[in-house]
């Protein structure tokens, strides 16, 4: 296994707006992450559960079916995954919102439409990046 090849961490992305979610799908990817997308909780929870190795989850708030927070909720009830990072995105969060993720140990909030420079950043910190031999 060659070094240039080595994947980053794999990204569960979990939006129901499924142009937001292959926009961003497409940037971490650029980055060298490897993601999963899903668009509902249901479908997120069964990537959770065939890829043991996601390491951070990146989800919308408000979605149609369940809200982001109630997958949060899910992940933090379930042993295996109660530490498993949270980002979420949000274009409208308020304050309850902002509470009840404080208390679910959310990593960070980014307001949509996402600024991607911060979310890299975020990112980065996180996961750093395999150094690259110099020269």
């Amino acid at each position: 296994m060659n070094a240039s090849s080595s994947p980053r961490q794999q990204l569960l992305l979990v939006d129901d707006e499924e142009d937001a979610l292959l926009e961003l799908a497409e940037l971490l990817e650029g980055e060298g992450f490897t993601c999963h997308t899903a668009t509902s909780v249901k479908l997120a929870l069964h990537l959770l559960t065939r890829h043991p190795d996601i390491a951070l989850v990146i989800t919308d708030l408000r979605m149609p079916e369940e809200s982001g927070m109630s997958l949060i909720r899910l992940l933090r009830e379930h042993t295996s995954r109660e530490h498993l990072p949270v980002i979420v995105m949000s274009g409208h969060a308020d304050m309850e919102d902002v509470s009840d993720m404080l208390r679910l140990q959310v990593l960070d909030l980014f307001r949509k439409p996402i600024y991607h420079v911060r979310l890299l950043e975020t990112l980065d910190t996180l996961f750093p990046k395999p150094l690259v031999g110099a020269g």
